[in-house]
């Protein structure tokens, strides 16, 4: 048996574990945590087998730190267990950024527990438990569980196939169920913080218990969490969820209902200049405008294929599964709606391209445990559109959208985060989720391979991450605390066109089925909002920002000459606030600072004398006093030029 290893090889028998072989072959350092064999991630304990390729594993791999971090969940739920025995375990997945474990416990977790708990956890550390894996068959893994008293872990296995073996993990006196892979000790885990206790439904269903889910993260250093910890303070403060709420663009009501915000002026002025912009813009590339209907009968979406595939994400009114009865829902998605202006007619090749866009209102079930602000809402505004095309104006349709999205997106600030990810389709699982046959898949996802390739963008591939008629280019943005969304998609559809009947007549007069390009150019107006108020930390570029302007006269005898230059201001189309309010001018500057205002025009005696005001830029800072007619040009030219 001969294994090579990034700078070394091991030569010896099948058998010996990642840890001995990598060891022998001289490459096992301090900062390797685990592995990779034949592609898959798997402990430093791992047998090899002859034909194993082994890949080791640092904390700076995303594989290396989901495994650090799942041991880290591990850790938590074996301190639970020993200072709180009845606390029952449920699943403790690694999360993007940290871990987190579900308990079934009528015990509240407040401060004082999470404290005690990372007490506990240190305790675990310090005992360098080893971490040992083993398997028992289904009934016996049962059985186990059952003695242990551990009802979801049950449950879990129980849903398994009868002829699977069940993998645990072992570290000292503490058992639980889990397919791995973990580190080598508990001693590994040196620096861990818990950050937060909130509630989760088992399984995500509002029909199950609510559990208390304990949130937390780890690292191999002290000085890594230091770093992680001061990141999150900073996140914090840019949350949207904060300065949004704080400075008035938006708010939520409880008897309203989760994941249905509020927009105040503010909130809404910001989303109409922004969805006016894109409208423009979408006309200057050809594209015409459609305004359908929010709710549909549930025959609309029986055509599509959204009633099979996505019921359970719709608001249904009515009995779904009552034929006698009309039944309608709120749209989802707006593409089947759309395909009916196509369908008005009989349609031929010289009709098409045809780019059929609309501001679109959706409706999405989402779970209660995924709303945040703005960016997971279960109401949202979105720039949707369905190209419908022949398939030899697929390439360039393709690109069009793709430069479109990425003008929109650099022009509100937000482009150079983003990051690329081409959404397939899973073969191994057609039939649960996806339309088509495997001929059409491959098909579609060869010719969105071969547009990217030819336009030369990175991208990561995303498997099973597809809509269930096509592949799709998801263009992805982090908010502050790291977690991932998709803010624009670009896909491929080669299916719901038969499915609707939407031929053309070709050249040859010969009846023929389009491609349809499904795609957003700014994605959810609520989403980018959200991004934007995190990314220019509240401060948003002046030629959105709700309030442009706010002069500020320091006396009672400066507010007429204030007037004038708002008027001025207002005339050209800015949005202006005088500040006139009897209050002094330390009062109405630390006021327009903490509203994140643009600019401040100051005017007193001076300023009056000389027909000028002195500005205040957030972002160029003071500016001093200027002529009138030069801030206003200034100004004028910032809000045409769209800078950031």
């Amino acid at each position: 048996m001969k294994i090579q290893f990034p700078n070394g090889c091991y030569e010896g028998a099948a058998g010996v574990t990642v840890y001995d072989a990598a060891k022998e072959a001289g490459v096992l350092s301090r900062e390797v945590i685990a592995a990779k064999i034949n592609g898959e991630p798997a402990d430093l304990t791992t047998p090899l087998s002859a034909d194993a390729e082994v890949t080791l594993l640092t904390f700076e791999d995303e594989d290396g730190k989901h495994v650090f971090q799942h041991t880290a969940a591990h850790v938590l739920a074996q301190a639970v267990k020993r200072l709180y025995p009845e606390v029952k375990l449920t699943i403790g997945p690694a999360i993007e950024r940290g871990f987190y474990y579900d308990f079934d416990s009528e015990m509240p977790f407040t401060a004082d527990t999470m404290k005690a708990l990372e007490g506990e956890m240190k305790k675990i550390v310090k005992e360098n438990l080893k971490i040992e894996r083993f398997t028992l068959p289904r009934d016996e893994a049962i059985a186990f569980m059952q003695e242990r008293k551990e009802p979801y872990k049950v449950q879990l296995i129980e849903e398994l196939p009868e002829d699977a073996t069940i993998s645990f993990y072992r570290q000292g006196e503490f058992v639980d169920l889990c397919a791995g892979p973990h580190l080598f000790s508990t001693g590994m885990v040196k620096a861990y913080k818990l950050t937060q206790c909130t509630g989760a439904y088992w399984k995500g269903d509002q029909n199950n218990k609510m559990l208390k889910r304990v949130y937390g993260v780890a690292f191999p250093k002290k000085e890594q969490l230091a770093a992680h910890l001061e990141m999150l303070e900073e996140a914090k403060k840019r949350d949207h969820n904060k300065i949004g709420r704080e400075l008035g663009y938006f708010t939520t009501v409880d008897y309203i209902g989760q994941g249905l915000p509020i927009l105040l002026p503010k909130g809404a002025r910001v989303i109409q200049l922004l969805q006016r912009w894109v409208e423009d813009v979408e006309q200057s590339k050809g594209c015409l405008l459609t305004k359908t209907p929010l709710v549909a009968k549930r025959d609309l979406y029986k055509i599509s294929g959204h009633w099979d595939h996505y019921l359970d994400g719709m608001f249904v009114l009515g009995d779904p599964y009552d034929e006698e009865k009309e039944c309608f829902a709120l749209r989802p998605m707006t593409c089947p709606f759309q395909y009916q202006v196509y369908l008005n007619k009989q349609r031929s090749y010289r009709d098409l391209p045809m780019r059929l866009t609309e501001t679109s209102t959706l409706f999405r079930n989402e779970d209660s445990g995924e709303m945040h602000g703005l960016i997971r809402v279960r109401q949202f505004t979105i720039s949707e559109g369905h190209y419908i095309l022949r398939p030899d104006q697929l390439a360039e349709e393709f690109r069009g959208c793709l430069e479109l999205a990425k003008y929109m997106l650099d022009t509100v600030g937000l482009l150079e985060d983003c990051t690329f990810r081409f959404s397939q389709w899973n073969p191994e699982n057609p039939n649960n989720k996806y339309e088509g046959t495997a001929e059409q898949w491959e098909a579609a996802q060869n010719a969105m391979k071969q547009i990217l390739d030819d336009i030369g963008l990175e991208y990561t591939i995303g498997i099973d991450e597809a809509a269930f008629y096509g592949p799709k280019l998801d263009i992805q943005y982090k908010n502050v605390f790291g977690k991932e969304d998709t803010l624009v998609t670009i896909q491929i559809d080669m299916l719901l066109a038969e499915k609707f009947g939407m031929y053309y007549i070709d050249k040859d007069g010969q009846k023929k089925l389009p491609y349809i390009i499904h795609r957003t150019s700014l994605g959810c107006y609520e989403r980018t909002l959200a991004y934007m108020l995190e990314h220019f930390a509240g401060v948003l570029p002046l030629w959105l920002a709700p309030e442009q302007v706010r002069i500020l006269p320091i006396g009672e005898d400066h507010n007429a000459y204030a007037h004038q230059i708002a008027d001025t201001l207002i005339n050209a189309g800015m949005r202006v606030t005088v500040e006139d309010k009897d209050e002094n001018i330390g009062t109405k500057i630390k006021n327009a600072r903490f509203d994140r205002i643009p600019y401040m025009l100051i005017i007193g005696d001076k300023e009056l004398a000389e027909n000028g005001v002195t500005v205040r830029s957030r972002k160029e800072g003071e500016l001093g006093l200027l002529p009138k007619d030069e801030i206003i040009a200034k100004l004028l030219t910032e809000v045409a030029t769209k800078a950031k």
